[in-house]
Formats: C-alpha cells, sequence, structure tokens
C-alpha cells in the first residue's frame, strides 16, 4: 500500500492513451517506472510476448475502451467479474487490470535478479479472458472518500488505545517522510482523472501508510499475543477500506465514461 500497485499504473496511463490524452512513449514510460521492462503474453493474435506498445494498441483494437484495476485479497475479490481462472489468477499476484469493452484481463508475474540495490526487474503480464460483468465490491469515489475518512479517525483512536508506536507524532512524521520520497518527480494519476479520484488515492496511500507503520512498529505496548491480534483485528478493516478505495480512484475514468461525463 505504500507505493502504487503495478496495475494502476497501468490502467491509469493505459487509460490516458486510450483516450488520446498521452503519447504511446509517454504511457509505456510511466507505466514501466523503474522496472526494466514490461511484456504482455497471452494476447489475442500474438504468437509470443509482445511489448507494451503494441498490446496496447491490440487491446485497442480488439474494443477496448478503457482499464480498471482489480487488487483482490482472501475472502476480499476486490474488483474481479470472473471467471475462477482469472480470478485465482489474480489473486495470487494480488492484482490485475481488467478490459471495460474486451472480455480480457491482465496479471503481473514479476521477475527479479541482481543483488541489494541493483535488482534487475523484469514483468510480464499474462493476458486471460475475463467474464463481463460488474466488478466486486467497488464503491464510488464519494463513497470511497468517506469511508477513509471514517477509517482513519478509528484507526488512529484504535492503535492509541492499544499503546501502538503508530498513532503518535512519530508515525505521523513516518507518514509525511514516505509522501515526500514517493510524490518526488511522479505524478500520482495519469491526465484525464477528476481531482476528487487524486485526493481519494492520496488517502487512501495516507491510510496505507498509516497501517504499515503500526505494523512496522514491533509490538510498541502490545506485549501479549491477545494484544497483537487486537491491533491486526482494529487494522483489518482499515486496510480493506484503504484497498476499495485505491480500486475506486483508479477505476473513477471508465466510471465516468460510462455515466456520460467525459
Amino acid at each position: 500500500m505504500l507505493s502504487e500497485p503495478r496495475s494502476g499504473q497501468l490502467a491509469a496511463w493505459g487509460n490516458a492513451l486510450l483516450a488520446g490524452l498521452v503519447s504511446p512513449d509517454d504511457a509505456v514510460l510511466a507505466i514501466v517506472g523503474d522496472d526494466a521492462v514490461h511484456r504482455v503474453e497471452g494476447l489475442p493474435g500474438e504468437s509470443g510476448p509482445v511489448g507494451l506498445t503494441l498490446a496496447l494498441g491490440r487491446l485497442r483494437a480488439l474494443g477496448a475502451t478503457g482499464l480498471r484495476v482489480a487488487l483482490p485479497a482472501p475472502g476480499h475479490p476486490l474488483g474481479l467479474s470472473g471467471p475462477p481462472a482469472f480470478n485465482a489468477r489474480a489473486l495470487d499476484a494480488e492484482e490485475a487490470v481488467v478490459c471495460h469493452g474486451a472480455a480480457l484481463g491482465l496479471v503481473p508475474e514479476v521477475y527479479e535478479a541482481g543483488p541489494a540495490g541493483d535488482v534487475h526487474v523484469e514483468v510480464v503480464w499474462h493476458c486471460l479472458a475475463v467474464r463481463e460483468a460488474p466488478p466486486a465490491d467497488v464503491p464510488s469515489l464519494g463513497e470511497a472518500e468517506r469511508e477513509l475518512a471514517e477509517a482513519l479517525r478509528e484507526a488512529t483512536e484504535a492503535l492509541s488505545r492499544l499503546d501502538v508506536a503508530g498513532s503518535g507524532p512519530v508515525a505521523a512524521a513516518a507518514v509525511d517522510a514516505y509522501r515526500a520520497r514517493a510524490e518526488r518527480g511522479r505524478e500520482l494519476l495519469a491526465p484525464g482523472y477528476p481531482p476528487r479520484a487524486v485526493r481519494v488515492l492520496e488517502l487512501a496511500q495516507r491510510v496505507g501508510a498509516l497501517i504499515s507503520v503500526a505494523y512496522g512498529s514491533g509490538h510498541g505496548g502490545a506485549v501479549s499475543a491477545s494484544e497483537m491480534a487486537a491491533r491486526a483485528e482494529a487494522l483489518r478493516p482499515v486496510e480493506r477500506t484503504a484497498r476499495r478505495a485505491q480500486v475506486a480512484a483508479y477505476n473513477a475514468f471508465v466510471e465516468e465514461r460510462e455515466r456520460g461525463v467525459r
């Protein structure tokens, strides 16, 4: 949750490309980021893996008019619509991209090699058939924003009661430092996204950072197994809310198009 999932980058910049708001080179550069290369495998009409530029053009030719994100977790098929084979692969990767207008989805597989500090990363996106149906459990931007504000308040209060080093000024400073590093030299979403989507994604990442700080703060005041379990219990619904909000933000481009806003 501390950085955008690769599916978020692919969906956001792929949407901007499909809408003609960015060039193919700019879109691919943003999607690949610090990775070495991304390829797409299993694309209809192609006998082997192809680069992102060709893949996005092929998806457009196959009828794709937009891209949605799924961020599933065990027991929570967030953003998925089936079939089981695609859902299982997306759950294993904990993310996926689902095409709007074409019954296809993309699931990343990441390959890493090299020593710490000099890791070479390649990503293969596996293209699979999906069921054309509404995605599971994705809220509207308005719902996501309200849920996040409430979740952030409840999580802070719960962690304070549990005496966890993740709810006070030290945690706030850690979250702010993370956001400063993460936002340096990058756009949070691609051109064409509504300001509210950017706001919701920023808040979702702040909530995610709070969760990570709380989990990474050692035992804090929680010195027993029951207290540690209470911490996890307090954070679990908050993490779920943050993931739902992330998906709502990334999918806002397609949702607005469906409503005729753009």
